[in-house]
């Protein structure tokens, strides 16, 4: 375990970039964001004898407040991380096991990993649904090395992915019926998509805080999303699409791109003109951009963790279901107690604090919209 030393973040991003599972959350780019807002940013590679990058890890470290029980102590977490080939035992005991030293000797109460590493593929009890190793036998490794599945998950477990080295024609004919007339109805009823900029991220802000009143979901202040944004623009790894009826914008999303994949991260819409259908044009043209900039694959980012009309995310899915991709069950979020009484006591009032944080969250948001 080498820490990276240079703070040449296109070197980072170049050592990652072709390593298993190379993430936009795993870049130098996510790091800087993060540590303008109270964490540290620890870069760590695995090397070989012949120095080739074997394995690497952005850890995040947050400092718990003065005055609490765990003061002077911090937790920490890998972003979709570590980045390795899982199916190489050694490397993995090697990886894990010194992440759970670094994290000891750092005082961290835990820390937390979430890979993009696949477990299974299709909705589960599905004929078509199917298992992926080695995601199974990673998470027996876990469980003997102390590791225990989190009760709070930071990044949704399960997603749609898009193949984008099909052609257009194989790509619209994978979708259902109705998806494929609802792109098209949107360009007959007036739709235009423009990329936009950092000159767009207060607009973008206002319908995203409008997108989260509306469909009960907590987001940040705006000082954070222009700081993700904007980093993510300056270095051409993200770019908003915003649609536009009659030259007013209705919607827009943000695609993030890294490592030859694209990212659906974040979706606004206002309430008017939807009978325009503007929502699948917006993904739509997202794919485009993202087959032309070369990525393989387009991830929409979220789906249910149950595949039932009872899971909060069933109509989001339903959405996204309809563009014909495929369903990818991953790993999820992983804890190691490095302090075990107090992860216990961390794990009991987080979800209290939680809730009071929503709860504030969406009256400051409504607030906001509202001046």
């Amino acid at each position: 375990m080498k820490f990276y030393k240079s703070q040449d973040g296109e070197q980072w991003n170049a050592l990652i970039a072709h390593l298993p599972g190379a993430h936009a959350l795993q870049t130098w780019q996510w790091g800087s964001v993060k540590a303008q807002f109270g964490w540290d940013m620890h870069p760590f590679t695995w090397q070989a004898q012949d120095g080739k990058i074997r394995a690497a890890a952005l850890i995040l470290q947050r400092r718990i407040s003065k005055g609490t029980i765990a003061s002077g102590m911090s937790v920490m977490y890998v972003p979709r991380g570590p980045l390795l080939d899982w199916s190489d035992d050694a490397l993995v005991h090697e990886v894990l096991t010194d992440l759970q030293h670094f994290a000891k000797t750092k005082g961290a109460i835990f820390i937390k990993i979430d890979p993009d590493l696949p477990v299974g593929f299709g909705i589960p009890d599905n004929e078509h649904a199917k298992d992926s190793p080695p995601g199974g036998s990673v998470q027996e490794k876990l469980t003997n090395l102390g590791w225990r599945f989190s009760d709070e998950q930071i990044q949704f477990r399960n997603t749609v992915t898009i193949d984008l080295r099909q052609d257009e024609e194989e790509m619209l004919a994978r979708m259902k019926s109705k998806t494929r007339y609802n792109i098209r109805l949107a360009g007959r009823r007036g739709v235009t998509i423009r990329p936009g900029g950092v000159e767009d991220t207060d607009r973008l802000y206002q319908m995203y805080a409008h997108t989260a009143v509306r469909d009960d979901f907590l987001i940040r202040n705006q000082a954070y999303y222009k700081t993700v944004w904007d980093t993510f623009f300056n270095a051409n790894m993200a770019e908003p699409l915003i649609a536009e009826v009659e030259g007013q914008p209705v919607g827009a999303v943000v695609i993030f791109q890294f490592g030859g994949r694209a990212w659906y991260f974040y979706g606004m819409s206002l309430d008017e003109r939807r009978e325009t259908m503007f929502n699948h044009r917006l993904q739509w043209e997202a794919m485009l951009r993202a087959k032309a900039a070369g990525c393989h694959t387009y991830d929409m980012w979220g789906a249910p963790d149950a595949f039932n009309e009872d899971d909060p995310l069933w109509g989001v899915f339903r959405f996204k279901d309809g563009f014909g991709g495929q369903v990818v069950r991953t790993l999820g979020a992983w804890d190691f107690p490095a302090r075990p009484l107090l992860y216990r006591l961390y794990s009991q009032i987080l979800p209290r604090l939680l809730s009071l944080m929503r709860k504030k969250g969406k009256s400051e948001t409504q607030r906001r919209i509202s001046l």
